[in-house]
């Protein structure tokens, strides 16, 4: 008896086995027959688009401009917050400022992909003029979020590569910072807009992610019990002296009302006596695509470790 079911197993195996390379194989030549039609499907968050394998005329409706051009892809129209950010100027010199509700100068771009927050307006004229792939803010970690839109724009080994590096990269210089500043020493991100002060968490841009994320640095009590879950918190200067660590990455601009640093309150912070206040452009900080964190990462290398 057992002579006959030993062959009968080895028969199942093989028919178990033959049925998942067929399935194998019907998936390969599913994604052939696409990359010949030009086209590929992106499993996005609510369900497969079929987009262009090779796209040409890229419009970008939030913030993810700079993980697009990381990716060698063209852009013809970009948000108003990606066109006037200084170090994407060349890049994006050529490229229109589009919003979702200017609809008919989207639709002068003739644009083969759309990109866009899933809080964008109009998504469904949006898909009648291209196919239209829109992200949740936060639903994945920062790099995760480019490794996707390496998968839509199919360049998923391209982002990945830059991911791992990326990564490596972070922790090196992380491990250097905490060995100068000392482990327990607390590093707040503040910034001011519109006579707003704000402090952030570890997942708004700004270099939050490098920060708090990739080199693990300490935030301090206070920003951690009111800006880590939201992303962010708006403060007064009276309460800063609370809410500032022992660095401070200060995200200002010279077109702001910044009256705020010659109250004796800011001037008397231990980070600002002990010249550890480091300001960033705040134009230039905002985002936590591939090209803003490679300006992020070298700037406090340069800020913190002095290289």
């Amino acid at each position: 008896m057992k002579k006959l079911i030993i062959p009968f197993l080895l028969l199942i195996a093989l028919v178990v086995s033959g049925c998942g390379n067929n399935s194998t194989n019907k998936t390969n030549n599913t994604k052939n027959e696409e990359n010949k039609s030009g086209t590929i499907t992106y499993q996005s968050e609510n369900g497969p688009v079929k987009v262009p394998a090779n796209p040409k005329r890229v419009v970008v409706l939030s913030s993810f401009a700079g993980n697009v051009m990381a990716l060698g892809v063209h852009l013809v129209g970009v948000d108003s917050w990606s066109k006037m950010n200084p170090r994407f100027a060349d890049q994006l010199k050529d490229a229109q400022e589009v919003s979702d509700e200017n609809l008919e100068k989207i639709i002068e771009l003739n644009p083969d992909l759309i990109i866009a927050l899933s809080t964008v307006k109009n998504v469904d004229k949006l898909k009648q003029i291209a196919p239209t792939v829109t992200f949740t803010y936060g639903k994945v970690d920062y790099l995760t979020q480019h490794l996707e839109i390496g998968k839509l724009l199919n360049k998923e080994k391209e982002a990945k590569e830059w991911v791992d590096d990326f990564k490596k990269r972070a922790t090196e210089a992380g491990n250097d910072i905490k060995a100068k500043i000392g482990e327990n020493s607390t590093v707040s991100v503040i910034e001011n807009f519109n006579k707003q002060l704000y402090v952030y968490g570890d997942n708004w841009g700004r270099g939050t992610e490098i920060l708090y994320q990739a080199m693990h640095l300490k935030m301090p009590d206070k920003v951690k019990e009111t800006a880590l879950k939201n992303g962010y918190y708006a403060i007064s200067t009276e309460v800063l002296p609370q809410f500032a660590g022992d660095y401070v990455i200060l995200s200002k601009s010279q077109n702001q009302d910044n009256s705020f640093q010659k109250t004796d309150t800011y001037k008397n912070l231990p980070a600002v006596k002990n010249h550890h206040v480091f300001e960033a452009n705040m134009e230039e900080f905002y985002f936590n695509d591939p090209l803003t964190l490679d300006y992020q990462l070298d700037f406090f290398i340069k800020h913190f470790l002095g290289n």
